[in-house]
């Protein structure tokens, strides 16, 4: 793909390219039960895999994240003697979209039932739908994981799952709802508080049956900035708006509350981070670089 020439005066020409993820692939995949697709992002090591098949984190709104997530991977894992990080397999689940989130759509799947109806986003709009949480596990797990299990030998014993935000609600969803789906979860300022923090009603109904909870890991991840506000935003016009929003979601202290309420639960190794320093959407990075140490770091 050409682009504009960056230097015109320059007495060579110089020619450009669109720069690459590396190692990365995409495909769209549209689910049986809708026309929409998702695209999916697809990073398998260039080795050759284990006798078991290979590990596997599977992270929402890879149009965001995707770049860092296989800059980390690619970078760490090539040196896992120093960093402890073993190769594996990323798949990134997002939109056909150039944007970084597709919000009605991701309002949709990562909402857990039953979900409301919102007012659209921008005027003209489409109406906003939560409650689509279910659905979008059942692609994850009955479409997209066999596709990928036929372009790379996988682990089934090692395949982890990790949401931001909304993505956070579905990746407790998903632990809830289906525990046996995947063996470790991180959830990243999982959005506990959303629609009247229905997702502790499904947490304490999962630990009541705890003869069904299968063994497993959760990291719950929160930044430092994410309850009260940062140094930059002291005296800002918004301020008073925004620490009434904290008071509202108390993003770090549900997330706390949410992994000591787990560690509770027999056979699953749940606990909290802090990422110091860090707000809402700067929180991404490092909670990434903790969700890869998470699925693939050696034991």
């Amino acid at each position: 793909m050409s682009v504009p020439d960056l230097a015109p005066s320059a007495k060579v020409p110089i020619v450009s390219t669109a720069a690459l993820i590396a190692d990365t692939i995409h495909f769209d995949l549209a689910p049986a039960s809708q026309m929409s697709p998702y695209r999916i992002f697809l990073r398998i090591p260039r080795e050759a895999p284990p006798p078991q098949g290979w590990p596997i984190l599977y992270f929402l709104d890879a149009n965001a994240i995707v770049g860092t997530a296989v800059d980390i991977m690619r970078v760490q894992s090539a040196y896992p003697r120093g960093t402890g990080i073993m190769p594996g397999v990323l798949v990134g689940i997002g939109y056909p979209t150039p944007e970084a989130y597709d919000s009605v759509r991701r309002s949709w799947d990562m909402g857990p039932p039953p979900g409301q109806t919102y007012p659209p986003h921008t005027e003209g709009g489409p109406e906003v739908r939560t409650g689509g949480a279910d659905q979008f596990l059942a692609f994850i797990e009955d479409e997209l994981k066999p596709v990928i299990a036929s372009r790379a030998p996988i682990d089934g014993r090692l395949q982890a799952l990790f949401g931001h935000s909304f993505g956070g609600l579905f990746a407790l969803h998903a632990l809830f709802r289906k525990p046996e789906a995947f063996s470790a979860w991180v959830a990243a300022s999982p959005a506990i508080w959303w629609e009247g923090a229905g997702i502790v009603g499904e947490a304490e109904r999962f630990a009541a049956r705890k003869e069904a909870n299968p063994p497993g890991r959760v990291l719950v991840l929160a930044g430092e900035y994410e309850q009260r506000l940062a140094p930059f935003q002291l005296g800002a016009s918004d301020a008073a708006e925004r620490e009434r929003g904290y008071a509202e979601s108390r993003i770090v202290d549900n997330a706390r509350a949410m992994a000591e309420r787990l560690a509770n639960v027999p056979g699953l190794e749940a606990s909290f981070q802090l990422l110091e320093g860090e707000n809402h959407m700067s929180v991404l990075p490092g909670a990434l670089n903790q969700a890869i140490r998470f699925a693939f770091g050696s034991p």
